[in-house]
């Protein structure tokens, strides 16, 4: 197979998973690691792909890389789906905040063309619509290399002061018995941050996160105006999350 053919194969197959490997992609193409990793750096000269250890990822990925260490194609389906029941509570005008979980970014593709403002504390989320009709605040802080994301004492400060119509969050764990819990300490900080100045709080949620508690609970379920999920969550559990007081998208 020549330079070209496994060049369209290559770039197919970023397009479907974002990223590749070297000794995979030798292994679907009869060829040796070494004329793999050669085809990855032509590519990467014409600004095609960027290298990475073992491999590629599309430039688009390059640009998120938390997104892509957390392995966004899990559940990928959801997400959007998730993002699309999200986009349509977004309406011309609003002030909005968007946090830095892989769960919230697809969001962004998807209010590119939308007169609002985004208030953030996401780098990828920065990158993506800078450029577009929305007005982009970043807040102001120490930046997190490997989450891409201003974080610290004075991103909270920063976000205090903002009053935003509507904050769309994430979050590594939600039960009825606990509320909403977290893995990291800085984003649980921001989360509660962000939700005092906030009119309505969307809490974006994929179903494997429904009923599950990490170690750090951080706020009762009533910090949450909407859950958004998506049709894989139970029925009867989405019933007992209204019964809580909790308005469901799914």
């Amino acid at each position: 197979m020549n330079f070209e053919l496994r060049k369209q194969h290559l770039l197919a197959r970023l397009e479907q998973q974002g990223s590749v490997e070297v000794a995979a992609l030798a292994g679907e193409l009869g060829t040796t690691p070494i004329t793999i990793r050669r085809d990855l750096t032509q590519l990467a000269a014409s600004g095609l792909v960027v290298r990475t250890h073992g491999g590629a990822v599309l430039p688009r990925v390059a640009k998120d890389p938390v997104a892509f260490a957390r392995k966004t194609t899990v559940n990928q389906a959801q997400k959007e789906h998730i993002c699309r029941l999200a986009a349509a509570q977004i309406a011309a005008g609003d002030t909005i905040f968007i946090d830095c979980g892989s769960t919230t970014f697809p969001l962004c593709p998807l209010i590119r063309h939308l007169r609002i403002r985004v208030v953030t504390n996401s780098l990828p989320v920065l990158f993506e619509l800078v450029g577009s009709a929305v007005q982009v605040v970043i807040a102001g802080g120490e930046v997190d290399a490997e989450r891409q994301a201003v974080h610290g004492a004075v991103a909270l400060e920063h976000l205090r002061r903002y009053r935003v119509d509507k904050a769309f969050l994430g979050v590594d764990g939600l039960s009825l018995q606990r509320g909403l819990s977290a893995n990291s300490e800085q984003e649980a900080s921001i989360s509660l941050a962000v939700a005092a100045g906030a009119s309505h709080v969307y809490l974006l949620c994929d179903a494997s996160k429904l009923e599950q508690e990490k170690y750090l609970q951080f706020a009762p379920l009533s910090l949450v105006g909407t859950l958004v999920t998506d049709p894989a969550a139970p029925a009867e559990l989405l019933g007992r999350y209204r019964e809580a007081g909790l308005r469901v998208l799914a």
